[in-house]
């Protein structure tokens, strides 16, 4: 009877493996939320949307089919000027004259040449999956350096964008040229080489104006560190650079080159806006609208810059004295305060655009996150958030667009206006003198 009693272990020995895998499982899905929320792991997740990435990038270019727009183009103009031609307004492709600046030619040679002639179509598209990656690896550098965006975000930004990446590896534009030199520019500012900045920031300006929307900004920032003495100099870089490029266009017809390549008023067509679609043709075309659209743009700066950029107390005219004349000592600019002022410089540029083409949406795809999660106010929660991320995404993957898809872009860009003016600014209403502790 004995014998065939069994042996009891000591109570709940059983369920102790249970117990023990049910610990691991929480504490496995505590850190993750950790992972993805903590702004300190961003570099850690970027790493591995970069490698991810690889794959995609190299699975869109084999497995979608490219589309002849503006290559083609790009080529023609850039041998026009390999043949000797150097007055811009003789330069043309089969889509229409050469309209960009100098740093443009020069690029888009040397691609003419890596890619035999522009006639090699996969290695065109290699060399942008290699500036995609690039232009990812500066982007997730800045969002390092604020430490403001929770990294589950970056999924979003990169791996689901389907417009972005067919932007850069099946259209073959010029504009995610100018958006990596851009954000080359700010990571220089960053870390405090202002000259170089600059000289990056004017060669991204040579290569497509769109960067121009981020000047205000770049001003602002400039005049605050500098003053208007201090500033100067960094504002001759920018204007040597483009000189130095346009050099030798400028010898030939200097009022071509500066009509063609800096052409403020160039009319856009109604077919392929993104943005007003629900507008009548006649009112899209109508210069009274592209001058309310421009009042309207040059308001919103001015108010930002008085009201939300511009927070110690004193007149804006203050910016103009040399820092260490002002009441207010002269703080460092800290990252926040670089990148909200630069990038919502440029959304509002994008909110007042007279046309946004499907290309354009890199000019400030990347941006979102930080406008979005940077300054948040109270009302926006994260699904708010990213249900506006989703509507912008949709609105540029709705081709042609529609008048619903067009209002719902400027319904989204309202919202991320609203909150970023009544979200907590990275610039302090006032900075006191720091006091030396003994």
């Amino acid at each position: 009877m004995a014998a065939g009693l069994r042996k009891r272990g000591p109570p709940g020995s059983v369920g102790q493996p249970a117990g023990l895998w049910k610990q691991w499982l929480q504490r496995a899905w505590q850190e993750c939320r950790l992972l993805l929320r903590e702004p300190r792991y961003t570099l850690l997740v970027a790493s591995c949307l970069c490698l991810a990435e690889v794959g995609i990038t190299f699975w869109v270019i084999h497995r979608v089919a490219y589309t002849e727009i503006d290559w083609k183009a790009y080529m023609a103009q850039v041998e026009g000027v390999l043949n000797g031609t150097y007055d811009y307004t003789q330069l043309r492709g089969d889509t229409g004259p050469l309209v960009y600046p100098a740093g443009f030619v020069y690029t888009f040679m040397v691609l003419y040449y890596a890619t035999g002639r522009g006639t090699d179509i996969p290695m065109a598209q290699n060399i942008f999956a290699g500036l995609y990656l690039v232009t990812l690896l500066l982007v997730f550098l800045i969002y390092h350096q604020t430490s403001k965006v929770p990294p589950f975000v970056f999924f979003f930004m990169c791996c689901a964008s389907y417009r972005v990446h067919s932007i850069f590896v099946l259209r073959l534009f010029n504009d995610p040229v100018a958006m990596a030199l851009l954000f080359l520019s700010i990571n220089l500012f960053l870390a405090r080489y202002w000259g170089w900045g600059c000289c990056c920031f004017s060669l991204a300006v040579s290569v497509k104006m769109n960067v121009l929307l981020f000047a205000p900004g770049l001003l602002f920032l400039l005049l605050t560190q500098f003053g208007f003495r201090g500033a100067l100099p960094k504002l001759a870089i920018c204007a040597a650079v483009q000189v130095l490029l346009g050099l030798p266009f400028l010898l030939e017809n200097p009022i071509g080159y500066l009509s063609r390549a800096f052409d403020l008023g160039r009319q856009f067509l109604f077919q392929w806006t993104v943005n007003w679609r629900f507008l009548p043709e006649a009112v899209f075309l109508h210069r009274a609208f592209h001058l309310a659209l421009l009042a309207a743009h040059l308001t919103l700066l001015l108010l930002f810059a008085l009201c939300r950029w511009h927070r110690t107390g004193e007149s804006i005219l203050s910016l103009l004295k040399d820092p260490s004349k002002r009441k207010v000592p002269p703080q460092p600019l800290t990252p926040n305060q670089i990148v909200s002022t630069l990038f919502t410089s440029n959304f509002i540029g994008i909110c007042f655009s007279r046309s946004l083409h499907y290309q354009f949406y890199v000019w400030y795809f990347h941006t979102l996150p930080y406008l979005l999660w940077a300054m948040p106010a109270r009302w926006l929660t994260h699904l708010l958030r990213l249900l506006v991320l989703g509507l912008i995404e949709l609105s540029w993957n709705t081709y042609p667009s529609t008048s619903f898809s067009s209002a719902s872009l400027h319904i989204c860009h309202a919202v991320i206006l609203l909150q970023l003016w009544l979200s907590p600014q990275p610039f302090p209403k006032s900075i006191q003198p720091s006091r030396k502790t003994h």
